[in-house]
């Protein structure tokens, strides 16, 4: 505590005598009263105090509250007064008339002392947090708010003690689900204390749902127009996400990213912004850019931006970049997430592209940009982010890059709209510095990593001045670098001229074809300049090094021998060595190789640019080995160099064949899988096919049982029918009807079998089909469904045909009892007729019986023909595409016929009932179709009758 009564000791912070004597009473009020309301009033005036008198309070007081807090938890108002005497004790929040006084500095550092003081006992903490889980607000709110002061003072070490604390996290994590929104809110401000520059916290928290939880607070308070706790809210989520890489892919596969789009979605009406709404929709760009930074690994970035374009976000950012009446600073951080989102990602560079302002005529996004870009009445930072913009549009996007050039060349440009190359153009040579500079960094990613671009933009003519020839772009440039402009300008020219010879020997041959070129470099260099050109010296080192180094030797006066004979007289190798080095020893070149984006305090500083700086970083050593190089060592070099092309080349082959052998084998693959697919499709028709000849087999057999049933019963009808001889008229007549059903039963037979004819003639062309390519699945599947009908509806017509035979056998039967019951019947009929009569009934009843016969094995023989035509149809079941239509025509006329047809059984069932209802009026026995298996039975009880009558 020596430290302590030191502050007490100084002359303007010392406490009054009655204060200090005061807080010593009510401490010792605190430690020795039995009464809770006597510690609870003691503690109320601590409370009172601790603002005024912080330090003896803190000094004195501090030991006493924390065992106030261990053994009076059943208190909440003392727990509540002890929370808020430490929190003022511990918090460097000062009132404002504290502020005004002139405090010795020591003050501004007790919230630390006493924090340490606090924390130094770990059980402390874990107390806090345990009364932080309390339900009553004058508990919790005292003690988050406390917490929150002691993360502020020392958050690593109090973020320690949380961590190994069990439950600690999540504890706190509650706290965002609190209905009162006062700890709801310092809830969030204690977990944005707690998850500072603490990944293993920031883990735990996400995986404690808190995504979930704070993107519905943004929800609930109205996203970007809603109040501080909106702002609150996204800070602790960039503290989440911000270099986390887990954390980022968890915010992605959770589709959070889907939740951010209604963030952006502003009314037309965009006048009378607030600063508040300004703030939060600042942040909530911020938050995008946290997503999909340069810095990230590059697969989370990927997926990120794939995200963001699937949900509509980009689309949403680019209606705010096209809007009218959004404030300056968030137009200029829209550009600069746009611009985040859309690099190095094909996909969202393609939309960018297609973007078209709201003007008339419509004009590309790209193109209102550079305009803004090359405007010197445009604020300096809204013109670097139109720049970074452009340049992540270019990056890794060759065809970004192609459709740039191709403004510039004759062939396609357009004289009555303003075009992205002629922007450039009028960027690059007017009389704005900054425009100069800006114009040939675009003009230089144009050209990254392009060799046939950097060959292309060779093409382009630039018209000077009237009546004059034109000139080309590259001798444009040399030409206003030789004459003296400003450094920023000559800057960014040399910077494009680099880029555009490095690795393009045709472009170093057209700038060596100039004269002028090669003496203006080498006077650049040789001079002893200021300090401000050292950076043109270097540059021009770095361009005729660039020279050398990618020289094909197809000028015999700027060979690479020559030209490093020239330095040596005129420069000296060291000396351009050193000249060389005046690059990346430069301030603005280390600011510049930090991060993609243009970031600079004034227009003075801009200087370098990030991707030039890792040409400079590739370069620098190659370029000052070639100058030590020997014309020995330059042949070798070259040697090595078209060996090593006629490798590449080699390479490149194969790596093409390669290419086209796995899409070949990709085909393949794709056909094998159809192939198969079909295959099983075939199999399964086959199969189907198979169960239903399987079930027209079991048909047949069931036939063929129920023919032999049938048979049987005609026999044992014809052993037990009764015939008296007044009914032989009667039985004639019935043999007449009988005839006249035969006939028409032969009729529908008929039919039947044209019906019939109809699956066999569609089958056969099928069954042809059949060896060839598979045909296509649908019109199989359609077919034989079809089929599957014409089967169905043939197997009702062979259920009505056996229902008739079996009418027909029935009626047979009856017959034959009838001849028996004549014949058993000759004494009797004596009485009535003559002895010829009756044996002339009888030699017709024995014909009859023939012709019954002859009719039965007729029928015998139409069955087989039936079951012929079965099997054939059942057997060679398959569709045929092109007949489809006709399939359908002859399934509509078949359906037709059925329908006559069944209308004729209906009429047949109908009559044959009414010849039943006969026969049984003449007394003659008609069983039903149902008894025919108990017929035997009851022939054996009518021949008993007999017996008895007898």
């Amino acid at each position: 505590m020596n430290f302590l009564r030191g502050v007490m000791g100084g002359p303007s912070a010392g406490p009054q005598p009655s204060g200090a004597e005061t807080i010593q009473k009510l401490c010792d009020r605190v430690a020795s009263s039995t009464l809770l309301d006597d510690r609870r009033d003691a503690v109320r005036a601590l409370k009172s105090l601790s603002k005024k008198y912080r330090l003896e309070v803190g000094t004195q007081a501090m030991e006493h509250l924390i065992h106030v807090l261990q053994t009076d938890r059943s208190d909440s108002e003392i727990i509540g007064y002890a929370l808020d005497t430490l929190y003022n004790v511990i918090s460097n929040d000062l009132e404002e008339e504290e502020q005004e006084e002139n405090l010795p500095k020591q003050i501004d550092d007790l919230g630390s002392q006493f924090t340490e003081i606090f924390i130094k006992q770990q059980e402390n903490v874990t107390l806090l947090l345990s009364l932080v889980e309390e339900f009553d607000f004058h508990v919790r709110w005292p003690g988050v708010k406390l917490l929150t002061s002691l993360l502020k003072q020392q958050g690593p070490q109090v973020q320690q003690i949380i961590l190994v604390s069990p439950m600690g996290v999540s504890r706190l994590m509650d706290l965002l689900a609190d209905s009162r929104e006062v700890i709801r809110n310092d809830g969030v401000l204690l977990l944005q204390q707690l998850t500072k520059s603490n990944a293993a916290i920031q883990k735990i928290v996400a995986f404690e749902n808190a995504f979930e939880r704070l993107l519905d607070i943004i929800t609930e308070e109205g996203n970007s127009d809603g109040g501080i706790v909106v702002e609150d809210c996204l800070l602790l989520l960039q503290n989440l996400l911000k270099n986390n890489n887990s954390n980022q892919n968890f915010f992605k596969e959770g589709s959070y990213i889907q939740r951010m789009k209604p963030w952006f979605e502003v009314g037309d009406d965009n006048c009378g912004w607030s600063a508040q709404k300004v703030t939060n929709l600042h942040l909530m760009l911020q938050l995008v850019r946290v997503l999909v930074s340069p810095t990230n690994p590059p697969g989370a970035t990927s997926s990120c931006q794939k995200a963001m374009f699937l949900c509509g976000l980009l689309q949403q950012l680019c209606t705010i970049l096209m809007a009218t009446g959004v404030p300056a600073d968030i137009l200029t951080e829209t550009i600069n997430t746009v611009s985040e989102v859309i690099r190095g990602c094909q996909m969202n560079q393609d939309y960018f592209a297609s973007v078209n302002a709201p003007s008339n005529p419509p004009r590309p996004a790209i193109v209102v940009l550079l305009m803004s870009m090359v405007n010197e009445r445009q604020p300096f930072v809204l013109r670097c982010a139109v720049l970074y913009c452009f340049q992540c549009f270019l990056y890794k996007n060759q065809k970004g890059q192609g459709e740039i050039v191709s403004t510039l060349l004759p062939s396609t440009i357009d004289g009555n709209s303003v075009s992205a190359g002629q922007l450039l153009c009028g960027g690059l040579f007017s009389t704005d510095s900054l425009s100069n500079w800006c114009a040939a960094v675009a003009l230089a990613h144009a050209l990254q990593e392009n060799a046939s671009l950097k060959e292309q933009l060779l093409r382009v003519q630039l018209a000077t001045s009237i009546g004059n020839p034109p000139v080309s772009l590259l001798q444009q440039c040399t030409n206003i670098l030789s004459q003296g402009s400003k450094v920023q300008t000559r800057v960014g020219l040399l910077m494009l001229l680099c880029t555009w010879l490095s690795n393009c020997s045709i472009a170093v041959t057209h700038f060596l074809h100039n004269t002028a070129n090669i003496p203006f470099l080498t006077g650049q260099i040789a001079e002893n300049l200021g300090e401000e050109e050292q950076l043109v010296q270097g540059l021009c080192a770095l361009l005729l090094g660039i020279s050398i180094y990618y020289n094909d030797n197809s000028l015999e006066n700027y060979r690479k021998e020559k030209l490093k004979q020239l330095i040596e007289k005129r420069i000296g190798r060291e000396n351009f060595i050193e000249k060389l080095g005046f690059i990346s020893k430069h301030e603005l070149y280390s600011r510049a190789a930090q991060k993609p984006q243009p970031s600079f305090s004034s227009p003075d500083h801009m200087m370098f640019d990030h991707e030039f700086t890792k040409l400079v970083k590739e370069l620098e050593g190659v370029i000052s080995k070639a100058i030590y190089k020997s014309s020995e060592e330059d042949k070798k070099e070259e040697e090595v160099k078209k060996t090593l092309e006629q490798h590449d080349n080699i390479v490149t082959h194969y790596k093409k064949v390669i290419r086209e052998q796995d899409q070949e084998l990709e085909e393949l693959k794709q056909r094998v899988n159809t192939l198969t697919s079909q295959n099983e499709q075939l199999q399964a028709t086959v199969t189907q096919q198979v169960s239903q000849i399987q079930q027209h087999k079991d048909q047949y057999n069931l036939l063929k049982v129920q023919l032999g049933k049938d048979t049987q019963h005609h026999n044992s009808h014809a052993d037990t029918f009764q015939v008296n001889g007044f009914q032989t008229e009667e039985v004639s007549r019935l043999k007449e009807e009988l005839e006249e059903w035969k006939t028409k039963h032969e009729l529908l037979q008929g039919q039947l079998r044209e019906r019939e004819a109809v699956p066999e003639h569609l089958t056969s062309p099928q069954l042809e089909m059949g060896t060839a390519e598979q045909s296509s699945q649908t019109s199989k599947s359609g077919g034989l469904e079809h089929s599957d009908e014409l089967q169905k509806e043939l197997e009702m017509l062979r259920s009505q045909i056996q229902l008739q035979a079996a009418e027909i056998s029935k009626l047979q039967m009856e017959n034959q009892k009838l001849q028996i019951m004549n014949a058993a019947a000759d004494p009797v009929l004596g009485d009535g007729a003559t002895a010829a009569d009756s044996s002339e009934v009888e030699r017709r009843l024995q014909q009859e019986i023939k012709d019954l016969k002859s009719e039965v094995k007729a029928l015998s023989e139409e069955k087989e023909v039936l079951k012929q035509h079965l099997d054939s149809s059942s057997s060679t079941v398959a569709i045929l595409q092109d007949e489809k239509s006709k399939l359908q025509q002859e399934v509509a006329e078949s359906k037709k016929e059925q329908d006559d047809l069944l209308v004729l059984l209906a009429d047949q069932d109908q009559k044959l009932l009414a010849l039943k209802v006969k026969l049984k009026d003449l007394g003659v026995p008609v069983e039903d179709e149902d008894d025919i298996e108990s017929g035997d039975q009851g022939d054996e009880d009518e021949d008993g009758d007999e017996e008895e009558q007898d």
